[in-house]
Formats: structure tokens, sequence, C-alpha cells
């Protein structure tokens, strides 16, 4: 199967620094703060799991100068990147960043530090595993609030199968390099994942370029 790569696009590269990363935020930033405008509360809480470079985080917030926004990620190495791009951007509404790794339960934010009214994370579950929908599921159920959600953004299958051919062909391309983990998921995987922590998939909405953010709440 073929894939139509866009011209300009860097070689895929999931390492938060990497130009991919900067090229595929830049892509997909703007139809997912079109959703966002329409589904954020006007004030409280927001926070990203997996904020990498801080490339979504400082596009969005400016955006919401009533909502306080939460960076977070599990390599340390990436914070300063995302105070700088917090300075460029101007946003004094972002928090410092700070560390939570979805496979130790240790680093989560406890609840009666702050609840959330929103938590989401962009482009991660094609490199990474669906059972972090279970860490992103526990850290939901421990900090959000009763009517918060959590916004998954990213290319997935539904039902065991691809909704294009284009999906299908990205995925390919995802799973040459045969690493462990890569590769599209199943909206129902996640799903399973997040059930046991009380926390249900509510809506999946269609997006540009075949992608979804699917959105969760309390069950």
């Amino acid at each position: 199967m073929s894939v139509n790569v866009p011209a300009d696009r860097p070689q895929i590269d999931p390492h938060p620094l990497s130009p991919y990363v900067a090229w595929a935020g830049n892509r997909n930033r703007d139809p997912i703060l079109a959703v966002f405008k329409e589904i954020f509360p006007k004030s409280g809480n927001v926070l990203e799991l997996a904020s990498g470079a801080g490339n979504h985080i400082s596009y969005f917030a400016p955006n919401f100068p009533t909502l306080s926004f939460q960076p977070s990620d599990y390599n340390v190495e990436v914070f300063d990147s995302i105070k700088k791009k917090r300075a460029e951007a101007g946003a004094k509404n972002i928090l410092d960043p700070i560390k939570i790794d979805l496979t130790a339960p240790e680093s989560w934010p406890s609840a009666s530090d702050r609840l959330f009214d929103v938590i989401f994370v962009v482009n991660l579950f094609q490199v990474a595993p669906a059972s972090i929908c279970d860490g992103i599921a526990q850290v939901a159920d421990r900090v959000l609030t009763k009517d918060g959600f959590v916004a998954i953004y990213g290319p997935f299958k539904v039902d065991g199968k691809y909704t294009t051919e284009s999906n299908a062909a990205f995925d390919q391309e995802i799973l040459a390099p045969k690493v462990a983990e890569w590769g599209l998921k199943d909206v129902r995987d996640l799903e399973r994942a997040a059930k046991p922590h009380n926390i249900a998939l509510k809506r999946i909405v269609d997006m540009p370029a075949n992608n979804f953010i699917l959105l969760f709440g309390r069950a």
C-alpha cells in the first residue's frame, strides 16, 4: 500500500523535540483549537498530559485567558522547551511544567492539590501502548471534576478496522521500523482500559486528516 506523504513532512520521529513532532503539531493545532473553543469551560483548570516540547499548550492557552493550563511530561528534558514556548507566546496562564509518568502512580497529581475541568493529550497513542489509557483514566478518576472531560486527539482504528485507506497506509509506515507499541490503536481498546476506573467514552469527534478527538468523562 502506497503512502501519500506530504512533501514538507520530516521523517517520523516521536521524540518531543524532533522536527517531525513540531511539523505535526503545527498541522493539527488549528482544527483542535476550533473544537476546544466549543467545548472548554469559561473558567477552571486544564491539564495537558505528555506536553512534549509545549507546542500545543503554548498555542492553545492564549485563547483561553480565564483558564489555567498545567503542562506535564514524564521527560523533564522537555521542561526548558515548554517554558521557552510559554515565554514566546506571552502566555501568563501556563504554569510551570510538572512530571507525570502515566505508568508511575507515585508521580500522579493529587485531588487535594487541584481538580481539573479538562485533561487533554495530543498525538500520543500511535507511539504508545493502549494500556497508557489505563494511566490516563486513573489520573482522570483522581483529579477530574464531576463534569470534567478528557480529550484524546489522534488517528485511531474503530472496531478493529481502519476508517480510511490513508490511515491504513500511515499505520503501515509507523509499523515499518518494528518498534514495540508503535502503531494505530483501536478506540475500543482505550474504552476498555478506561472502564474499570469509571471513565467512559462519551463522544467521538471527526477531525481533518482522518483523525479523531475522543471525549471521555465520568461514567
